[in-house]
């Protein structure tokens, strides 16, 4: 069992969710202060996904995630920001015939390095890096091998730290590769995601794999889809790993009640200490996974 939790909020993700909650944020202004509410409710790390301000829609725009940051660092609020770099891998193909029709409307297909401009600019503590391609619902998310060691390998040249994002088990194999060949420094940090179609289950067995394959000395969280996700909570802290909660993964407090990344945090704060655990402050997140002191 984790006896120190790490809680990671996930603002508000690249889903088609913008429609389906007033709550979800979309502008940097809304972003950020959805940021600070979280932190206030105890997530040390704030997970963070830009969205166009006219549509909602999922941006990888530098000029938005440099807003966004900014307006965070405004406010004086202690957390730790976790940036995506997953944008820019999004393939849709015609299923009868992809090669004469080519890459579909939908479709954000850009090279590893492509993907890394906003955290050139910004050098936050944390990026994410999705480590594989993946049948991502009904369309496709690419993250080749070549892909992946460019990138790796321009996080590390930056000095962030890179939040392995997995997806399943052959991701993590992959993952594990990666620190083998030194584009990987200690500590190596993972968030393991579960529930996604057509990834990792949400099952506590698969889970308990997962975590068995992870290399010696690796923090790990661990997150579920919808329903499952304060379940999940409880179950990363009881096989000794940190959690992820936030409206980019689910939009409910409880059937029918749409949440806030507030409510969710103060609800992932809960469920730890009813477990006997206490919740990492920043400071004591910094330290675990190896970060810079806050400047």
């Amino acid at each position: 069992m984790n006896n120190e939790v790490i809680i990671t909020c996930a603002l508000t993700g690249a889903g088609d969710t913008v429609g389906r909650s007033p709550h979800v944020p979309v502008t940097p202004e809304q972003i950020a202060a959805s940021a600070v509410e979280a932190a206030a409710a105890g997530a040390a790390v704030v997970h963070i996904h830009v969205r166009d301000p006219e549509t909602g829609a999922p941006s990888r725009d530098p000029k938005l995630y440099a807003e966004t940051v900014a307006r965070i660092k405004d406010t004086g609020t202690d957390v730790i920001i976790n940036l995506t770099a997953g944008m820019g891998g999004d393939l849709v193909l015609d299923a009868d015939q992809p090669l004469e029709k080519g890459a579909l409307p939908g479709t954000d297909l850009v090279g590893g390095l492509e993907r890394l401009p906003h955290v050139e600019d910004l050098l936050p503590d944390i990026c994410t890096l999705d480590c594989g391609s993946l049948n991502f619902g009904d369309d496709l998310y690419i993250s080749t091998p070549e892909m992946l060691r460019k990138g790796a390998k321009r996080i590390q040249e930056l000095g962030v730290r890179p939040e392995l994002e997995i997806f399943d088990t052959g991701q993590l194999w992959f993952a594990k590769q990666l620190l083998a060949e030194g584009l990987l420094d200690d500590p190596t940090v993972f968030q393991l995601c579960m529930g996604v179609p057509w990834g990792a289950p949400a099952d506590p067995g698969v889970l308990q794999s997962m975590v068995n394959m992870l290399p010696e000395g690796a923090q790990w969280a661990s997150f579920a889809l919808g329903r499952m996700q304060m379940p999940w909570v409880a179950q990363s802290i009881l096989l000794g790993g940190n959690v992820r909660v936030g409206l980019e993964d689910n939009l409910y407090l409880s059937k029918g009640v749409k949440a806030t990344n507030g409510q969710l945090v103060e609800r992932a704060v809960q469920v730890t200490e009813l477990l006997g655990a206490s919740v990492a402050t920043p400071d004591q997140a910094r330290a675990r996974l190896g970060l810079k002191p806050r400047g």
